[in-house]
């Protein structure tokens, strides 16, 4: 269970990195509101997570899981750049969290 929370949690993590950037230093009330919330889940579940998970896993996995989830966002929905060595080193990330949980 712990760690679909912390997988949920990662995806949170995403949530309010977008939401942060769309609330333009705090002065949209919409974005801002769900930067909060989606920050209180997401460490919230990564504190319950890291109760039976190693920290330096957990912890990984998390920002992990958030940066790739937000690079994705960005390059499908906000147009950024989604160029081959931008996709090639979020695969790396991606491969280096797998790795973390397999030799968890």
């Amino acid at each position: 269970m712990a760690w679909v929370v912390l997988i949920v949690s990662g995806m949170l993590e995403t949530v309010w990195a977008i939401a942060l950037g769309k609330s333009h230093g705090f002065s949209r009330p919409v974005p801002s509101a769900t930067f909060v919330v989606a920050l209180l889940l997401s460490m919230g579940g990564l504190g319950y997570a890291l109760r039976s998970i190693p920290i330096g896993t957990g912890y990984a996995v998390w920002v992990g899981i958030g940066a790739v989830g937000t690079a994705i966002v960005g390059m499908v929905a906000l147009g950024e750049s989604a160029s081959l060595a931008r996709v090639f080193c979020l695969l790396l990330v991606v491969c280096g969290v797998v790795g973390l949980k397999v030799f968890h």
